[in-house]
C-alpha cells in the first residue's frame, strides 16, 4: 500500500501566457493550456478582462439597409465621429435623454413636449424608441420644426413617458461606395483636424466645429491610406497607383502645387499602410517595408527595412511597446525585429500562438487593432462578418519585460476601431456590424452578454508523471475587485474519461472574512481572506477530490461578475504507488 502519511505541495505563479506550440508536459506550471477572455496582467498574474457597453444608446442611422456596418469610429474634438452607409455622423458631446410629456402621434411635422430641453442642440436628431426625428428648433420645453421617420425608421405612436435621447447628427452626406476608413488627427497650424479616406471618394477634412472639406486633388480622390508626416499630408492605396506616395506641400493638406513642396514617390511593392514612429514615416506594402526619412521634398529618401517580409493589413500597424507591430505573413513582429533578423520565423514574436494565426489569417474578412497604453496590451481582432458574435476571436498580446504573452478573445466582434489616449487615459472604441459604437474596457459584460472566461493549466506531473498522486487541496490566489462567481475544476491524465472526474468546486467571495494582524473575524474554513495592513493576497482553500499520474487544474467564468486576477495556485497531494 501507498505510505499516504505525508502531504506535499507544489506551487506556481500564473505567468507566460497561452501557450500552443509544446506538449502539455513540457509547458511551464504557469503557462497556459487555454487562456480565454483572460488577459495577462502586467501586474502578474491573468485577469478576466473587462466588458463594453454602447457608448451612445443609439444606433448610428442606417443610410440605405439595415445591414450597414460601422465602417470608422473615431474620436475627435470631444465627441465621436462614425461612418456608415453613405453618411458619416458626430455624437453628441455627452448623452441627453429626457421625457416626453405629450403624445406625437402628429404627421408630416410637428413639435414635441418635453419636460425641458435643456443641453440639446438648437437644431438636430433625437430618438424615441426606434424612431429617429430632426427638428429645425427649440424652446424650453418644445422641439419644433419636427420631421419624423428620418434616416430610414418607421413612424409610431409615443406615449407619456417615452424617453427622447439626443442622437447621431449628419456631418457629411453622400458618399458612393465607401470602403472600411482610413484617418489621421493632425494639427498643422495650430488647430485641430482630422482626415479621412474610404477608398473611394474624395479625402474629407473636419476642423474642430466638424465643418466638412474635400480635398480637391484628384490625384488622391480614392486613396485608402493617410497620414501625416514632416507637415505633409501623405496619401496612398489608390486602385490605380497602388505603389505611389501622394504628398502635399507643408502645412496645407489640400494643395498640390508643383515647387512648392508637394510630389510624388513610387516604390517597387503594393502600399498596404503607413505609420510614423520616431522620426520616419514607415511604408508597409505586401511584400517588403521601406522607411521615408528626411523633412522635406529637397532631402526626402526611401530606405529598405526588409525586402523579405510584408504586411498583411494596415488596422494592424500599431506602435506599441517601444515598437511598431504589425501583422505578417506568419503572424505578429516588430519592425525591429523583422529589420535584424529578416524573414525568418525568429522575425515573429507570436511562436507560442502560431496556429491561431495561421488559421485566421486565411479566414478573416476584416482585422482590427488597438492598443491600450497603461495594460502594455495590444489586441488584434479576426471577424467574418457571417460569424456569429460570441463565436467571434481575437488575440491580447501583453508586452513582458522580457517576453510576450498571449491570450485568446471571443465574443467580440468589430468592425472598426479607435483608441484615443489623453493625459493618460485610453478610451477605447469599436463599432459593430450592427451599426453601434462601443466602449471597450467597461462593464461586466459584452453589452448584456456574459463574458464566457476559462483557464486551463498544462498537465501537471510535479516531476514524475509515473507516480500516482491523490489530490487533497488547493489553494487558489487571486485579486478581486468585487465578488467573484467561477468554479475550479480538477481533471486528471490529461482528461483521461477513465480517470476520476470530480464535480466542480464554486470559487466565490461571498464568505468573506478579514484578518487585522493574526486574528481572523468571521472566518469559514475555506473562506476568501482579506488582510488589512498586511501583505498577504486573498486566498481560497478548497479540499479536492480525485487521483491521477497528472492533473489539470481549470477555471471557468461565466458569471457577470467584475473583473479578478488569478495569481497562482498551491497543489497539496499525496504521493501513491508507481504506475
Amino acid at each position: 500500500m501507498p505510505d499516504l502519511s505525508q502531504v506535499q505541495s507544489s506551487a506556481f505563479n500564473c505567468e507566460g501566457g497561452l501557450v500552443l506550440n509544446r506538449s502539455t508536459f513540457m509547458m511551464q506550471p504557469g503557462e497556459a493550456l487555454e487562456l480565454e477572455n483572460f488577459e495577462p496582467d502586467i501586474a502578474g498574474g491573468y485577469r478576466r478582462i473587462s466588458g463594453h457597453r454602447k457608448y451612445v444608446n443609439q444606433v448610428v442611422p442606417q443610410t440605405s439597409a439595415s445591414s450597414e456596418k460601422i465602417l470608422m469610429v473615431a474620436s475627435f474634438a470631444d465627441k465621436v465621429l462614425a461612418a456608415r452607409g453613405e453618411k458619416i455622423f458626430s455624437s453628441a458631446s455627452t448623452e441627453l435623454a429626457l421625457k416626453i410629456l405629450s403624445s406625437t402621434s402628429m404627421t408630416g411635422s410637428g413639435t414635441i413636449t418635453v419636460d425641458s430641453t435643456t443641453g440639446f442642440s438648437s437644431s438636430g436628431t433625437i430618438q424615441i424608441n426606434d424612431e429617429i426625428f430632426t427638428y429645425t428648433g427649440v424652446t424650453s420645453t418644445t422641439f419644433t420644426g419636427v420631421t419624423r421617420a428620418t434616416s430610414s425608421t418607421t413612424a409610431a405612436n409615443h406615449v407619456l413617458d417615452d424617453v427622447v435621447s439626443e442622437t447621431w447628427t449628419e456631418i457629411d452626406t453622400g458618399r458612393t461606395s465607401a470602403g472600411k476608413y482610413n484617418f489621421e488627427r493632425f494639427n498643422f497650424d495650430g488647430n485641430e483636424k482630422i482626415i479621412v479616406v474610404d477608398g473611394t471618394n474624395a479625402p474629407t477634412v473636419f476642423n474642430s466645429s466638424l465643418s466638412a472639406t474635400d480635398v480637391s486633388e484628384s490625384s488622391v480622390a480614392g486613396s485608402t491610406i493617410v497620414a501625416g508626416f514632416k507637415s505633409h499630408m501623405f496619401y496612398a492605396g489608390k486602385s490605380s497607383t497602388p505603389q505611389t506616395l501622394v504628398f502635399s506641400v507643408p502645412f496645407d493638406e489640400d494643395d498640390f502645387t508643383s515647387g512648392s513642396g508637394a510630389g510624388t514617390i513610387k516604390v517597387d511593392d503594393n502600399i498596404v499602410g503607413l505609420k510614423v514612429f520616431r522620426d520616419s514615416l514607415f511604408i508597409f506594402c505586401e511584400n517588403r517595408i521601406f522607411k521615408l526619412v528626411g523633412s522635406t521634398l529637397s532631402d526626402f529618401a526611401i530606405q529598405p527595412v526588409t525586402r523579405n517580409i510584408g504586411c498583411v493589413n494596415r488596422d494592424t500597424i500599431q506602435e506599441f511597446a517601444g515598437d511598431l507591430l504589425f501583422l505578417g505573413p506568419d503572424g505578429l513582429r516588430t519592425v525591429a525585429a523583422t529589420a535584424r533578423i529578416g524573414d525568418t520565423a525568429l522575425g515573429a514574436i507570436t511562436q507560442n500562438v502560431q496556429s491561431r494565426f495561421d488559421a485566421n489569417i486565411k479566414e478573416a474578412d476584416i482585422f482590427d487593432s488597438i492598443v491600450i497604453p497603461d495594460k502594455t496590451q495590444y489586441r488584434i481582432f479576426f471577424t467574418k462578418a457571417d460569424q456569429a458574435e460570441v463565436s467571434t476571436r481575437g488575440i491580447v498580446c501583453v508586452r513582458k519585460a522580457d517576453r510576450f504573452e498571449f491570450a485568446d478573445i471571443r465574443g467580440v466582434k468589430p468592425s472598426a476601431t479607435d483608441t484615443l489616449v489623453i493625459n493618460g487615459d485610453s478610451t477605447v472604441l469599436h463599432g459593430s456590424f450592427t451599426g453601434y459604437i462601443h466602449r471597450q474596457e467597461i462593464g461586466n459584460t459584452f453589452d448584456g452578454t456574459q463574458i464566457l472566461a476559462r483557464y486551463r493549466s498544462p498537465d501537471l506531473s510535479f516531476g514524475d508523471a509515473g507516480i500516482r498522486k491523490h489530490m487533497q487541496r488547493v489553494i487558489v490566489n487571486f485579486k478581486p475587485e468585487s465578488a467573484i462567481d467561477a468554479d475550479l475544476i480538477l481533471r486528471y491524465d490529461n482528461e483521461d474519461p477513465q480517470s476520476a472526474r470530480p464535480a466542480a468546486y464554486p470559487l466565490d467571495s461571498t464568505a468573506v472574512s478579514a484578518q487585522f494582524g493574526t486574528a481572523t473575524f468571521s472566518s469559514t474554513t475555506d473562506a476568501v481572506q482579506f488582510v488589512f495592513g498586511g501583505s498577504s493576497q486573498p486566498l481560497v482553500r478548497q479540499s479536492v477530490e480525485g487521483s491521477g499520474f497528472a492533473v489539470a487544474l481549470r477555471v471557468d467564468d461565466g458569471g457577470e461578475t467584475a473583473p479578478y486576477s488569478l495569481k497562482g495556485f498551491q497543489l497539496e497531494y499525496q504521493v501513491g504507488a508507481r504506475r
